[in-house]
């Protein structure tokens, strides 16, 4: 998982490089480039955050344009699978960074600017009716992303992908950062739990699968009414639950709603995913007919993610020193409790979620679903 956060236009900002060797490289890469597509190396500077090794710098043209240049190690980033999903992503139409120039070998790349600002930026959790606009666009752009898909292209989204997914929860979250050995009945309960989340999460048809749909990976455009949200941060793209992207532009790793927008959002995708042939009965597996189980098959896919993003989190903090991730966990373990006490066979994990917080329990009666 890697969000990538621009910062706005400062040309005092100044880039750094570890390796002298590497900088070398990639200045004598950049004169190259910057004759052939008019840059000015002077403006170079910073351009994003960034939660894997690939980093992001902006630089000026003389067209009054900028570029953005992709720093990506190539003993720690592939970017061939970039370079793969980037062409999908054009070919069914979305609007994502052109690839102007590559050095795969030093990894290297040279590509469009297609904003400043992520979506994030300009939402307010208080203000969800001036989000509903902009949600319902960037879940119309993931259904076109999805109705490109064919099997085959890009890795499968499989139980072996989505068991490694979910150890990290147990690996990073409760030994490391809780610093928690699970006794022999909280082991049971946690394998159990996987078991449950792997099935039901399989049993969703399969699409291309962005794998971080959310608001830090959508640029606004500069003119909202002749372009539409850029996507960024597609590289981990698979093939998989259909459930998993509007699970993850929904339940944010960064911004939450109630869930009367989250619903609404929700149903109004299902729909059209519907009459699209994606989901229900007029589509290839008859999955997902009804809105109340593909709704129920989101929460699950959610759980699956929020349980693996907070394993992510703390490896960040803990592994590789960027400890701001971390603070998010609270919203992710709030996602978790929530989903879990909507379900009965979920109650258990949800007792072991509150005995690693320290989270006294309360008792009452109600009616969950099943």
């Amino acid at each position: 998982m890697s969000a990538t956060i621009p910062h706005p236009t400062n040309t005092a900002a100044t880039v750094t490089w570890s390796d002298p060797a590497r900088e070398q490289g990639f200045t004598q890469w950049l004169d190259t480039v910057a004759q052939e597509h008019g840059l000015l190396p002077a403006s170079l500077r910073p351009a994003s955050a960034d939660a894997s090794f690939r980093r992001y710098l902006r630089i000026d043209a003389a067209d009054g344009r900028s570029r953005i240049v992709m720093d990506a190690p190539p003993d720690k980033e592939n970017c061939r699978p970039f370079v793969q999903v980037q062409a999908l992503l054009q070919q069914a139409g979305l609007r994502v960074p052109d690839i102007l120039a590559w050095d795969e070998a030093q990894g290297f790349m040279l590509l469009s600017d297609v904003g400043t600002q992520t979506l994030i930026e300009i939402l307010d959790e208080n203000r969800p009716q001036d989000a509903q606009a902009w949600y319902r666009h960037a879940s119309d752009l993931l259904l076109q992303w999805q109705l490109a898909s064919r099997p085959d292209v890009l890795p499968a989204y499989d139980e072996a992908l989505l068991r490694r997914e979910l150890q990290l929860f147990p690996d990073w979250y409760i030994a490391q950062h809780r610093q928690t050995t699970l006794d022999a009945q909280q082991s049971a309960v946690l394998a159990q739990t996987f078991d449950r989340i792997v099935a039901e999460n399989l049993s969703a048809p399969s699409v291309f699968v962005h794998r971080d749909f959310m608001t830090r990976n959508l640029m606004v455009p500069l003119d909202p009414r002749t372009q539409p949200l850029a996507v960024l941060d597609f590289q981990d793209a698979v093939y998989g639950p259909i459930t998993y992207d509007i699970a993850s532009l929904l339940r944010d790793a960064f911004i939450s709603w109630e869930e009367d927008f989250v619903i609404d959002i929700t149903v109004r995708y299902w729909e059209k995913a519907r009459k699209a042939g994606l989901v229900g009965a007029t589509s290839a597996s008859g999955w997902g007919a009804d809105f109340g189980e593909f709704y129920r098959a989101v929460e699950w896919m959610g759980l699956q993610r929020h349980l693996k993003v907070a394993g992510i989190f703390a490896r960040l903090t803990l592994r590789d020193g960027k400890p701001k991730y971390l603070a998010d966990a609270p919203r992710f373990i709030h996602y978790i409790r929530s989903t879990c006490s909507r379900y009965r066979e979920l109650a258990p994990l949800l007792r072991l979620i509150d005995q690693l917080e320290n989270i006294q329990p309360q008792y009452g009666f109600a009616y969950g679903r099943v």
